[in-house]
């Protein structure tokens, strides 16, 4: 039982916690008139839009199915494998075209676009969709296969599948990347900006990237909008595809045109370098160094590093204490 200095107390606290909470309902009335006002950014209305949990629950769906046993907890063999893919392509089939009728819907009334029956399209895409999805297992083996080739450190490739981060962000990308081409609007830039800030490996889903592609390590890689990559590339950690920074009216008039740089096939970029512009090709089975900063186009065949720089070795200085010895 309370004592009675406890009991006031408790009477005190709730007093305290009760003048507290009494400007909450002005905050809250300040807030509602902020909505739909110009300059702040909301969306309040009756129509709701893309929900980024599910988009990232698509990825994991579709991850179970492309790669088949690998991320479940049951069992998988030749009685149930069936079962387990009607099963995983039927939930597939209901999460993703939903989101793709709201994202579809979303930007018809944002545009004022005439309409699309968007419950009909975006079950059309779901279903298109949905037969890619044997040929993006094609395209993820052969990533598989060169990550195994290109990295001795594989011990094999189920080490690859479950760890390695250039190809979970290899899968987000050709999934996004699909869905782009389908003129998805918004679905595959939630995707890839997951991907990105789960591995540090930033691919924009309108790049091309062609098959037994492999990003080694990872860290920081930046793969822009236009860039395109031919088959067998290879970069490592840092690398970046980008565009010359622009000002803001040049940004107006590039936005749809190519920005970023090309890759032809069996071109090897080595950590950090830098490779920037629309018009810039890097040659087949040309070799980029490390830190090399490109802006121009390069003859396949072709080796580019940069200088090898004066290291100086000096003999490295000790500073001696004074040691205090006491005899007893």
């Amino acid at each position: 039982m309370k004592s009675p200095l406890e009991r006031r107390q408790c009477k005190e606290n709730l007093e305290s916690v009760k003048h507290s909470r009494k400007d909450i309902p002005g905050i809250v009335e300040k807030l509602v008139a902020s909505c739909n006002k110009e300059g702040r950014f909301d969306h309040v209305s009756a129509e709701p839009i893309p929900y980024r949990d599910a988009v990232i629950d698509v990825l994991r769906r579709a991850s179970r199915i492309l790669y088949p046993g690998f991320f479940i907890r049951t069992r998988l063999d030749q009685t149930n494998v069936g079962y387990y893919l009607g099963q995983e392509v039927t939930g597939l089939f209901e999460v993703l075209s939903e989101q793709i009728i709201l994202a579809i819907r979303h930007d018809c009334l944002r545009h004022n676009l005439p309409c699309v029956k968007c419950e009909e399209l975006g079950h059309e895409i779901t279903v298109k969709f949905l037969h890619e999805l044997p040929e993006l297992r094609k395209m993820l083996a052969k990533d598989i296969l060169a990550a195994y080739e290109g990295d001795p450190a594989a011990k094999g490739y189920d080490e690859i599948i479950f760890s390695y981060p250039g190809l979970g962000a290899i899968t987000v990308y050709r999934i996004a990347h699909q869905l782009h081409s389908m003129n998805v609007p918004l679905i595959p830039r939630i995707m890839s900006e997951y991907a990105h800030s789960h591995t540090g490996i930033d691919i924009h889903p309108g790049a091309a990237i062609g098959e037994s592609f492999f990003i080694d390590h990872g860290t920081g890689v930046v793969i822009g909008e236009t860039a395109s990559i031919g088959k067998h590339v290879r970069i490592y950690q840092g690398v970046t595809l980008g565009a010359i920074s622009l000002s803001k009216a040049e940004c107006k008039r590039l936005r749809n045109k190519k920005r970023h740089p090309t890759l032809e096939d069996d071109v090897i970029i080595y950590a950090n370098a830098t490779i920037l512009g629309g018009e810039t090709v890097v040659g087949a089975r040309s070799v980029i160094g490390g830190n090399v900063w490109l802006t121009h186009s390069v003859p396949p065949d072709t080796e580019v590093f940069i200088k090898k720089q004066d290291l100086i070795f000096g003999e490295k200085q000790y500073k001696k204490q004074a040691v205090k010895k006491s005899f007893r």
